[in-house]
């Protein structure tokens, strides 16, 4: 029985196959739902779990060598999350593009985990380094 880490099963399997290059979304309570992507739905409440929270926790044992996010995340937000957000990622590159743009990447992605997430644009691609 696991004890550390990540202790959601689904979310295991699905790092287990995450090799370099490849992309994995995490995703905010109201991000589209592809039917071919494998997705790991953890939504609780409004805001339980965040994408942060979720970030935080497979930053443990995930390298990412790239991320994208929505160029709407930097106008929608204010500077307190997007200032957590730039710490969460330290040491990522971090792209911006039009979410527009952003949601033509996601079907490229292995996988996407959803959570509860209320931030607007906080939607992440992350690339296996």
């Amino acid at each position: 029985m696991l004890k550390t880490g990540i202790l959601n099963p689904q979310i295991n399997a699905l790092l287990s196959r995450v090799r370099h290059t490849n992309r994995l979304v995490i995703a905010d309570r109201g991000f589209p739902f592809w039917p071919a992507m494998e997705t790991v739905d953890i939504s609780l409440v409004d805001g339980i779990p965040t994408v942060l929270e979720v970030l935080r926790a497979i930053r443990l044992n995930f390298t990412a060598g790239h991320v994208w996010m929505a160029a709407e995340f930097q106008r929608e937000n204010d500077a307190a999350t997007r200032k957590l957000f730039k710490e969460a990622l330290a040491g990522i590159k971090l792209s911006f593009e039009p979410h527009v743009e952003f949601k033509k990447r996601v079907p490229q992605a292995l996988g996407l985990i959803r959570t509860g997430d209320t931030t607007q644009y906080a939607n992440l691609i992350l690339e296996s380094a």
